[in-house]
């Protein structure tokens, strides 16, 4: 099973406290981690964890932080593509604070803002089985939705370049923040779901539509929660599993990111399977 997961990739910076500090207040971390992050990067690791052969479509460029992330992604037998790979300047970085007590978080980032790539020369989606993008880097995302391949939207936070994404996507995940301009299914979005957190995700096709429940368990951390989701719902959708069956995998997916803290321990409570 072969993925492309196209959009952002950042540097982490995440730590964990046991309280939020407030304006002009100081807070000591309990504990420092540093990983590659951004909703594209954590789908697929997510995805090559889960068994799949997984590319990463992204823009990270020649600054020593995106060693980094390099590094990182590598790690878990990623293939990187960098669109921007002779920029010399930094690469996104992202601020994660983790609240102790509840695995709530807190993120202060500038993503992909003001930082247009084109798309790099010989691109082959031809042994590709599906993709996903998060729309962070506009033309990325669109020239992975016009490879024909089966198209996993991670809808975050509306961007322009969904108008013409969400035409394209076999299924539209989105969180509950996701504002689009009108009703997604008057906008020609046949299949999609809508995560809520801990509670239900709500999904559609056609004229179906229904919820799937959402585990009941201890949350440690909820970052990247549904980055995991994305990223299981890929591989499902790469095994032409049905829409109600391939929600309930992501849902299981998220569920063990919550439980575990930091970034990268919760894989390895995974199980891997290569097909």
């Amino acid at each position: 099973m072969r993925l492309v997961c196209a959009g952002l990739a950042t540097l982490d910076l995440i730590q964990r406290v046991d309280r939020v500090p407030g304006v002009d207040e100081k807070a000591e971390a309990l504990s420092t981690e540093v990983a590659a992050g951004g909703p594209a990067t954590n789908a697929a690791i997510t995805a090559a964890v889960l068994g799949a052969e997984v590319t990463l479509l992204t823009a990270i460029g020649a600054h020593p932080l995106g060693d980094l992330i390099r590094a990182d992604v590598s790690a878990y037998g990623v293939h990187i593509i960098d669109a921007a790979a002779q920029r010399i300047e930094p690469p996104p970085v992202s601020a994660v604070t983790v609240l102790e007590s509840t695995g709530q978080r807190t993120i202060v980032s500038r993503n992909a803002a003001g930082a247009a790539v084109d798309v790099p020369d010989g691109l082959d989606f031809s042994q590709v089985d599906a993709v996903l993008a998060d729309g962070h880097h506009p033309a990325l995302a669109l020239a992975a939705a016009r490879s024909g391949k089966p198209l996993v939207l991670d809808a975050g936070s509306w961007r322009p370049v969904f108008e013409q994404l969400l035409t394209m996507a076999s299924v539209a995940a989105c969180s509950s923040a996701f504002r689009a301009p009108r009703d997604l299914r008057a906008m020609g979005v046949h299949r999609g779901a809508v995560t809520h957190g801990p509670d239900p995700v709500r999904w559609w096709s056609g004229a179906e539509t229904g919820t799937i429940p959402v585990p009941e368990v201890p949350a440690a951390d909820t970052a990247g929660a549904g980055d995991a989701f994305h990223g299981a719902l890929v591989v499902a959708v790469a095994q032409g599993k049905p829409l109600q069956e391939a929600l309930r995998y992501a849902v299981s997916v998220a569920a063990v990111r919550v439980q575990h803290r930091g970034p990268r321990t919760w894989l390895q409570h995974l199980p891997t399977r290569r097909e």
